[in-house]
């Protein structure tokens, strides 16, 4: 009779088994463009970046792409993160040995003494005894309820959405990097524009003292001469201030010591990559961040159904069974032996709410991941329509500012020539150089935006636009 009660157990856990508690996930939806707004007939033809995300190829420089390779094998940030999803899958194989049956073993090997007063004790029993068991056992608890399984499918989607995690830290420190090396190459060009202008300074500031020492400048253009010179000098080493910092923040991107790092300085900017004529905004879907909040919103779905199986029985069937002597000789004997087998059922009856509380606390998790995920979204869009208008308004820019340098250096050479014939004074010598240098300084820190913008935007579309 207690054989077929078992066997029927076992036949209504297994029919039960993985009927869930879980509500079916339907996760928000939030209305998506075909394309951005700011995507329009300034874009230049679509290149195709490399499948292989290494995004930063299409600048085409070998300094930038062996930094790249560094912040992947040296960056301790994305050494941490990659522990905590090592850390996130090994939680996943926890969970699910859940599933299984569990079987152990047990040896006992034990000399006892019982007490003269013990109740019911016989008068021939002795007062000490030897106790040798070897006995083992197994058990498991069907997910009649879904718990079980909605716990391992939660710790399934966290250990995803750790390996987005992941990757959306690789991306941020690749673009981070890029940022500062971009911004590295035009402190650069800013710094060898200012050693020209430093040496033109020079010349016009002997030309004009021995124009005083002759009688023919006065000592208003020595000083105005003097003061040019000074400033430039001044910004030169307020950008070698600058580029300083830059190395140190590079350095420690890559995993170095700022005090042995150091990056010798090259001629020239990285052109401005070509930028889709149209950029769908599909893309997206896989921006690692957009897919991590996605993965935390079904663990919290998942986490309700774990909640609700709290309310039901919790069913284990199990068995056990080995042999006990009073001695290891003879130990294994059918005699000896012993076992039990049989299901057992918990159900809580009074908890003061605890469970209530437990299900009200994963539906308002499932409302704080809905209302993440839906900010994440519109957070990437916004990046986005924020890197394309950049570039659009930026080129603009740039025609106008390069007009700017053309006229400005016009300007310059003309009221030179036009001091050393006598026509004007030195004041508008000083005004126009001072003027052309703004005008250069001011070109090249644009195209560093530029160039900022672009790497904000293969940042915003997940790393880039291959396939689009």
């Amino acid at each position: 009779m207690r054989k077929r009660l078992t066997l029927a157990c076992l036949a209504v856990a297994t029919a039960l088994s993985g009927c869930g508690t879980t509500p079916a996930y339907r996760p928000p939806v939030v209305p998506a463009p075909p394309a951005f707004k700011e995507a329009g007939p300034w874009t230049l033809a679509a290149p195709a970046l490399p499948a292989d995300g290494r995004w930063w190829t299409i600048f085409a420089d070998p300094v930038l792409d062996g930094l790249e390779r560094k912040v992947a094998s040296d960056n301790p940030t994305l050494q941490g993160a990659l522990g905590r999803y090592e850390a996130a899958r090994a939680y996943v194989r926890q969970a699910g040995a859940g599933l299984l049956p569990s079987i152990g073993v047990r040896a006992d090997v034990t000399q006892n003494r019982q007490s003269d007063n013990r109740p019911l004790r016989g008068s021939n029993q002795p007062d000490v005894y030897a106790a040798d068991t070897l006995s083992a056992g197994i058990g498991w608890e069907p997910d009649l309820w879904g718990g079980l399984h909605a716990r391992v499918a939660a710790g399934r989607a966290e250990a995803q959405a750790s390996g987005d995690d992941l990757a959306a830290i690789r991306l941020a420190l690749e673009t981070e990097l890029a940022q500062r090396y971009v911004e590295l190459r035009g402190l650069d060009a800013q710094a060898q524009m200012l050693g020209d202008t430093v040496n033109a300074y020079a010349q016009a500031d002997a030309l004009i003292r021995r124009r005083f020492a002759g009688g023919i400048a006065s000592g208003i253009d020595v000083a105005r001469a003097g003061a040019l010179l000074a400033d430039a000098r001044a910004q030169l080493a307020d950008i070698a201030a600058s580029r300083a910092l830059v190395e140190h923040a590079i350095a420690s991107l890559v995993g170095q010591p700022a005090s042995a790092f150091s990056l010798a300085p090259a001629a020239g900017q990285p052109a401005i990559p070509a930028v889709p004529s149209v950029l769908p905004s599909t893309l997206l879907q896989r921006r690692p961040d957009v897919a991590a909040a996605e993965r935390r919103m079904f663990a919290a779905n998942q986490g309700i159904g774990v909640a609700r199986a709290a309310f039901f029985p919790s069913i284990t069937l199990g068995g056990s069974g080995g042999v006990q002597n009073t001695a290891l000789a003879g130990l294994v004997a059918a005699p000896n032996t012993l076992w039990s087998i049989g299901p057992s059922a918990i159900l809580s009856i009074f908890d003061g709410g605890r469970r209530k509380a437990e299900l009200a606390a994963a539906r308002a998790r499932w409302t704080e991941a809905t209302a993440d995920y839906r900010g994440h979204v519109l957070t990437a869009f916004q990046q986005v329509e924020d890197g394309l208008a950049q570039l659009h308004h930026f080129g603009d820019e740039a025609d106008a500012q390069a007009d700017a340098v053309r006229l400005a250096g016009d300007a310059e050479h003309l009221a030179l020539n036009r001091y050393e014939k006598g026509v004007v004074t030195y004041l508008d010598v000083a005004t126009a150089q001072a003027s052309a240098l703004q005008a250069r300084r001011k070109a090249l820190d644009l195209q560093t935006r530029r160039l900022d913008a672009c790497i904000r935007l293969i940042g915003a579309t997940g790393g880039g636009w291959q396939g689009a």
